[in-house]
């Protein structure tokens, strides 16, 4: 029985809930996280919920998974480690580019480094991934049927054409859920960082005998995500704005989809990731199945506030953002036995409670919006 794990990216919104839930399985848990005022405020002993949430209940280490002294203090002791830190927006990304290698990339490699190189009593390493390898993932042609089309283009988005083309013969196609056999071509720096995060934990592991398991995380939300975070997604960005009592702007025609996954379903599915010896040298989608639009989301999100959001579809776009995204789950469930427990509209409702309750962050959509614009990444 592994007893002592290691998380790292620990305070964060996943690793936080993590956490939680292994410490009332009885494990002893230790955390190791840099909180970054970008996720956690100045301030994380007042600004941030997550690190206080655990503060008291874990042995944590304020450090960076880019210092190997850092990471040898980290993994001194450890049964297992959750390997969750990273920087995650897919638009900030294409700009910041040496940072998302040196700290997801780099990160990665010297703690492996390390476990070839020192004694250690590490048996399983669990690594999140991200839905964002897959690109624009799983698509039908009618002629040419299962296709994995390129990135899309500017010329055709700046003319109001978001749908996905065959690569073949350049028709529409059909979304399909993406299986793990997909093809994986991401088409964000943030999607590479996550595509070589994962076969570096996998490729290397099984050469020195420990167990790894790579989970490609959907769009998690949920009660505690970060708010003051203008690159961690629509959830946040919304409900900041509905708020603040500002419009919403919702790129392209509004059609484009994503899945949705609640927090406490990641959490239970990475932790039978990290139990189950089934899952052992897998990489396993964690979603629901389930495609919802960016309409829905702003419509569901402005009911359950009760506030009349002014909704602005403006045929903006992100280059380097897809179009569709949703996972296909059957072996995480057949494998694993992982069932999703919450409906999007029950994970809406939990989400705006606990959003109610929180002190209304700034606003930094804008700025977000205009760093973008100078790096000619936002039409």
């Amino acid at each position: 029985m592994m007893k002592n794990i290691l998380i790292t990216g620990g305070a964060g919104f996943i690793g936080s809930n993590i956490a939680l839930k292994l410490i009332e399985k009885g494990q002893k848990v230790t955390v190791l996280d840099n909180l970054s005022p970008q996720i956690h405020g100045v301030n994380p002993e007042l600004t941030s919920p997550l690190y206080k949430s655990i503060i008291n209940k874990v042995n944590f280490i304020n450090g960076s998974v880019t210092s190997r002294e850092d990471w040898l203090k980290a993994i001194d002791g450890q049964d297992a480690i959750i390997h969750l830190a990273a920087e995650t927006g897919t638009g900030q990304s294409m700009y910041e580019i040496q940072k998302y290698i040196d700290v997801n990339i780099g990160g990665t490699a010297t703690m492996l480094d390390i476990l070839a190189n020192q004694p250690h009593q590490i048996k399983k390493i669990v690594v999140a991934a991200s839905r964002a390898i897959y690109g624009e993932g799983k698509y039908k042609c009618s002629d040419h049927g299962i296709v994995y089309p390129t990135e899309r283009l500017d010329e055709d988005m700046a003319k109001g054409d978001f749908q996905c083309k065959c690569p073949i013969c350049n028709k529409d196609v059909e979304i399909l859920s993406t299986t793990e056999d997909s093809k994986i071509h991401p088409t964000s720096v943030y999607g590479i960082t996550k595509q070589n995060q994962e076969q570096l934990v996998l490729t290397v592991c099984k050469s020195l005998g420990i167990a790894a398991v790579g989970y490609r995380y959907q769009n998690v939300y949920g009660p505690g995500q970060s708010l003051s975070n203008p690159y961690t997604g629509i959830l946040s960005i919304f409900s900041t704005r509905i708020k603040n009592g500002n419009s919403i702007n919702i790129f392209e025609d509004g059609k484009e989809t994503r899945d949705f996954v609640f927090i406490d379903d990641v959490a239970d599915a990475t932790i039978l990731g990290l139990e189950k010896s089934e899952a052992n040298d897998q990489v396993y989608n964690v979603g629901t199945g389930i495609a919802t639009d960016v309409i829905t989301v702003a419509d569901t999100l402005s009911r359950f506030y009760g506030r009349e959001t002014p909704i602005q579809i403006s045929g903006n776009y992100r280059l380097g953002d897809i179009r569709h995204n949703f996972a296909d789950i059957t072996k995480i469930k057949s494998e694993l036995g992982f069932e999703p427990k919450w409906s999007f509209d029950k994970g809406i409702e939990a989400f705006t409670n606990w959003v109610n309750q929180q002190e209304i962050p700034e606003d930094k959509y804008e700025s977000s919006i205009e760093e973008m614009k100078k790096k000619g990444l936002y039409k």
